[in-house]
């Protein structure tokens, strides 16, 4: 048996099981060793009968006395009854509906009894237990994920008989001065106990090193990701004074913008492409970052080139490095879907003949017919937006060009280095002097006449706002506010008058612009919508934003839909409002209440929801991690950036460790267009 085998080639699982092992993701022999147990169940410590506790779980260590015939209570229900014993006192074992389970005891067998031990201390009985002989040598049971049809023993048989058969397989992948060096156990070992631990101590061994090897194997591929993408040359470009740039700026660049702006230039005067991400916080500034970028490459001959994933925001970055580069003379066009064939055709001629230095546009800027004379740089905004190959024919307008990525979403230290690692990192954490925090308030549905009368104050001073709806349409239970009937509810009650819009996910992309636009031009005074509004969108005269069942959006979608607001010199508000005001809803509310900071809230984030629902797995560009933990385990992180280095010390390649090497490119060739970014 080889762990690349087919599930269905295995004794015991035919194409029915097989169908439902692959509802759980598992196809392989190896998917099924990998699919490990979420927790245990400990049958190591009984009790005796007479000194089990009433209402409380316990283990029984006993032998069967005598079965009592089944009852038939009611239609549909029979009820079974086993009495087994101890050397101390008598339990009766009730069994519903399962003439299996009450078949397999045999009079005078030993077995070990897992349940709620009920009745008094005359009569003590347990309902459906989980039941064990007693010599199994299983007493560490698994709970694994299951799915309707498969049980729990299903998987236990089919596990034990791989490992069974794989034992003499198994060749470590690690080198043992690793494993030495970092206290790991045995690849074997880990396996094996994971699934069967010996003691829980054992199990929590197994999974350390399974954990390590999670977390190594994901840099490795992000590491073979970025060496790949350094075999070509790039736009060398020189060291250029910007002190024009800077002296033209209407504001002072921070120092996190410096040092940003520093960090890009010296790339794309190295010997290899730039790959570079400048992550920020709402308002950091990271476009006059990416217009230094554009500067720096226009003084050294070259073009660049800016996409983002909506025709509203190419143009709003147009406009925005129109007020940075056309005082000096750079002309910023912007390429889009929706331009007439004659204004396309125009730009496109300026692109290839090199008079236009400066572009921003949607997926346009991809198609076949858009060349460039001297594409250098290549700019991204929440590439998370935008597919690998769309990516890639991006990069492809140019020979190499540097490649810079601006993402607003703040994300932790731990999870950056994981999600980006085959990308150099610049943060920027400071926000522009003068800019004003956005004034938080929490608020249950109660105080929501309130809310809206404060909206209203604000509209009424020639403020526009939003209000942010989870869903579109109203759910079935009617308990989560919808963005539809909302509008439509508020217009013709506590907002009649005012002009209100209607913003989701199911317009078309002209729609959705066109809305946005009224919105922007003062057309609209207050707009409804989903999460839509969470990137990108700025209009300055917007000053509130309150948020309906808030505590359905993570930490971090809050904080990026409150940055949709106190974009302009007004005094800005957000208020969270929630008709489920439970202590927790009421301790994730208060950290949007008492930070701004992002980097702050997405390590909250990171730490109540855990990597995998951090941003959902197309967003994130992370392969579903199966054991580690990226917030609790950051210290095994850390071993594994440690082990890393040791590794490419000893092989830049990781040509020296093949099967290391060979399970990094698996990853990265099962991930696709769904991550490794």
């Amino acid at each position: 048996m080889e762990l690349t085998d087919s599930i269905t080639s295995m004794g015991g699982v035919g194409k029915k099981r097989g169908e439902l092992y692959e509802k759980l993701g598992i196809r392989t022999v190896g998917d099924l060793l990998g699919h490990f147990p979420k927790e245990y169940t400990d049958l190591t410590e009984t009790v005796n009968i007479a000194d089990a506790p009433i209402n409380e779980q316990a283990v029984i260590l006993c032998e069967v006395k005598t079965k009592i015939p089944a009852a038939r209570i009611r239609q549909g229900l029979i009820l079974y009854k086993v009495i087994v014993t101890d050397s101390t006192d008598d339990l009766t074992v009730v069994i519903y509906n399962n003439r299996y389970a009450f078949e397999n005891f045999t009079v005078g067998g030993q077995y070990r009894l897992y349940g709620r031990i009920t009745g008094g201390f005359t009569r003590k009985e347990m309902n459906s237990p989980m039941v064990i002989k007693a010599d199994d040598r299983h007493l560490i049971r698994p709970k694994y994920s299951l799915t309707e049809g498969l049980t729990a023993q299903m998987l236990i048989t089919n596990i034990e008989r791989i490992l069974d058969e794989t034992a003499e397989k198994t060749e470590d992948f690690l080198p043992d001065s690793i494993r030495t060096r970092f206290e790991l156990c045995t690849e074997e070992y880990a396996y094996g106990n994971i699934h069967f631990p010996e003691s829980m101590h054992a199990a929590d061994i197994s999974k350390r090193r399974l954990g390590f090897d999670e977390l190594l194997t994901m840099q490795c591929a992000m590491f073979l990701s970025k060496i790949s993408s350094r075999e070509s040359a790039g736009c060398v470009m020189e060291q250029k004074d910007l002190s024009r740039f800077e002296e033209s700026l209407p504001f002072e660049l921070t120092g996190a913008q410096k040092k940003a702006i520093n960090g890009i230039t010296a790339d794309m005067c190295g010997k290899y492409p730039m790959n570079r991400l400048v992550q920020g916080d709402v308002g950091s500034g990271k476009t006059a970052v990416a217009a230094a970028a554009c500067y720096f490459a226009y003084l050294n001959g070259y073009q660049s080139a800016m996409m983002a994933p909506t025709e509203l925001l190419a143009r709003q970055h147009q406009a925005t490095l129109q007020g940075f580069l056309e005082p000096l003379g750079i002309e910023v066009g912007c390429l889009t879907g929706s331009m007439t064939l004659k204004q396309k055709n125009a730009l496109k001629e300026r692109l290839a003949e090199g008079s236009c230095m400066v572009v921003t546009g949607t997926h346009a800027l991809i198609s076949e017919s858009t060349k460039f004379l001297k594409l250098g740089l290549v700019i991204t905004d929440e590439q998370h937006r935008f597919g690998v190959n769309q990516r890639k024919l991006f990069a492809g307008k140019g020979e190499h060009p540097h490649k810079l990525v601006m993402s607003a979403t703040p994300i932790p230290r731990t999870l950056a280095l994981i999600m980006y690692g085959d990308l150099d990192i610049s943060v920027i954490n400071e926000l522009p002097k003068g800019r004003q925090p956005v004034e938080t308030y929490a608020v249950t549905g109660k105080l929501r006449s309130r809310a809206l009368g404060f909206v209203k104050k604000e509209l009424d001073a020639g403020r526009q706002g939003y209000i942010v709806c989870p869903m579109i349409e109203e759910s079935e239970g009617g308990e989560v506010q919808a963005a539809t009937s909302y509008a439509e509810k508020i217009s013709q009650g506590e907002l009649r008058g005012y002009r209100v819009g209607l913003l989701h996910g199911k317009m078309l992309p002209a729609e959705k612009d066109n809305v946005m636009a009224d919105f922007k031009a003062g057309k609209i005074d207050l707009l409804v919508s989903t999460t839509v509004i969470e990137v990108g969108v700025d209009v300055p005269n917007a000053t509130i934003i309150m948020i309906e069942s808030s505590d359905r959006f993570g930490l971090s979608q809050l904080h990026q839909l409150r940055g949709r607001v106190g974009r302009g010199k007004y005094r800005s508000y957000c208020i969270l409002l929630t008709d489920n005001a439970t202590e927790e809803t009421k301790a994730r509310l208060r950290i949007m209440s008492s930070t701004s900071d992002g980097f702050v809230i997405a390590e909250e984030d990171l730490k109540l929801r855990g990597a995998g629902d951090f941003f959902g797995s197309r967003q994130s560009g992370l392969p579903p991690l199966k054991i580690a933990d990226l917030y609790h385990d950051r210290e095994l992180l850390s071993d594994t950036q440690a082990a890393m280095k040791t590794l490419i010390e000893e092989s830049a390649d990781l040509s020296a460790f093949p099967k290391l090497r060979e399970r990094a490119e698996r990853l990265l060739s099962q991930n696709g267009d769904e991550g490794m970014n």
